[in-house]
């Protein structure tokens, strides 16, 4: 069976696999899977859920934009007080009272909207509200991207702190060794100091194990927006992939359907065309009609219609109709470069992915054995006199650096599984 260290009667993958079923049950019951991770993080990512209220707002916003104009009424009362040559209050008869000849009017006025503006505004609100919404996940596609690497950092935290508590437990027991060895004579006590001052090493490895760890969860909590302390926090979860993909071009032609900023910015031409519309629509004269009624003096009651429509020959709107024209062909331009962008998002991804993966794979399947080799060839060597020390430190320093590598290796693997996840917009499950 594969052997990382002589410790270590398995491979890096299956220490890996193993990590979850070792914790203890009060471990365990306190972990929390990934998928439980993301739905925290839907629930609570403050970020997110602001984003969110912010479609809602545009949501809001189409009501205001199908309103229709409210009508105006108005009521007027002129002649309330007589003046002038004709008023002679010595002479009977005249109507010279306060209000005797008082002129009372009012009116009802609504302004008619034409060319469906009315329409073409719900429209265009309607459009604004789906480019939000996409917008929103697009945030959502982005933020689950550091989500996920935050949870796989935390997974590999986990996976290195155990190597080095490993690693410690092994050095142990040469350092164990190495005293009954000094005690039969086969080695000198420098030899043996030798051995115990390496030790330090592996205590500092632990530490920053330690640190990486309480790091990786802290970003994890703030994603969360939890509060739990970071003692109590805990991931759990398979920390292997396959390699059954799909192909490349079937990434790009789903990242083509599926991504959200690309599909905003269709949305965007569909928008800026309807606003075109508007302006075109805008610059047309809406007359307003009125209904009044009133009575001249004494009592003389009367009803009239009025309609009243601007002359629109300054002002047509042209401004905001070249302003609409230009956006309109902007929008064009910049789905272009957003589908352009797409497509380079899904093949860095997968450059990324192959070459982690191949680094991967050479690890598992040939450094990691020949790093074995030398490490058990130089300790039976060391042990029989057939090399130094020096040498024989040397060859278990390098066999932990590989294994750190090859950890390395394996995450980096799982980020670009994860980055090729967020550029096709798609749920890899590896």
């Amino acid at each position: 069976m594969k052997r990382i260290f002589p410790f270590l009667p398995i491979s890096v993958a299956a220490v890996l696999l193993l990590l979850a079923p070792g914790l203890s049950s009060a471990q365990q019951s306190l972990a929390l899977t990934w998928d439980q991770v993301k739905a925290k993080f839907e629930a609570a990512n403050p970020a997110l859920r602001a984003d969110a209220l912010g479609v809602d707002e545009m949501k809001a916003a189409e009501i205001t934009a199908f309103l229709r104009p409210n009508p105006t009424a108005s009521f007027t009362m002129d002649q309330l007080y007589p003046f002038g040559a004709h008023y002679d209050p010595n002479v009977p008869g005249v109507r010279n009272r306060p209000l005797s000849n008082a002129l009372t009017t009012g009116s009802v006025s609504y302004l008619y909207e034409r060319e469906h503006k009315r329409d073409l505004r719900l429209e265009s609100a309607k459009e604004g509200t789906q480019i939000a919404g996409l917008q929103h996940q697009d945030l959502e596609r982005n933020l689950l991207f550091n989500l996920r690497a935050a949870f796989v950092d935390t997974l590999q935290a986990k996976a290195v702190l155990d190597l080095a508590r490993a690693d410690l437990e092994y050095y142990d027991k040469i350092i164990a060794i190495s005293r009954n060895r000094l005690r039969a004579g086969d080695i000198a006590q420098i030899d043996l100091d030798r051995i115990e001052l390496l030790r330090v090493q592996y205590e500092v490895e632990i530490q920053n194990a330690i640190v990486n760890l309480r790091t990786s969860k802290i970003q994890l909590l703030q994603l969360l927006n939890e509060r739990t302390p970071v003692e109590q926090f805990d991931v759990t979860g398979p920390f292997d992939f396959s390699d059954d993909l799909k192909p490349l071009e079937d990434f790009r032609q789903v990242a083509l359907d599926e991504r959200p900023d690309l599909r905003a910015a269709l949305e965007s031409i569909q928008q800026a065309q309807t606003n075109r519309k508007l302006a075109q629509a805008n610059g047309s004269a809406d007359p307003t009609f009125s209904v009044d009624s009133g009575a001249n003096p004494p009592l003389d009651p009367y009803v009239g219609f009025n309609i009243s429509i601007p002359l629109r020959i300054f002002d047509r709107n042209q401004g905001n109709k070249e302003t609409a024209r230009y956006q309109a062909d902007a929008s064009r331009l910049t789905e272009t470069a957003a589908r352009y962008q797409v497509i380079s998002d899904v093949d860095q991804a997968w450059v990324g992915y192959v070459q982690a993966k191949r680094l991967s794979d050479r690890f598992g399947e040939h450094y990691l054995d020949e790093s074995r080799d030398v490490l058990s060839i130089a300790q039976y060597a060391f042990e029989h006199g057939g090399i130094a020390l020096i040498d024989y430190l040397d060859a278990l320093r390098d066999a932990r650096s590989t294994t750190s590598d090859a950890l390395n290796a394996y995450q980096q693997t799982w980020l670009a599984i994860h980055q090729l996840s967020a550029a096709s917009a798609s749920e890899i499950v590896p």
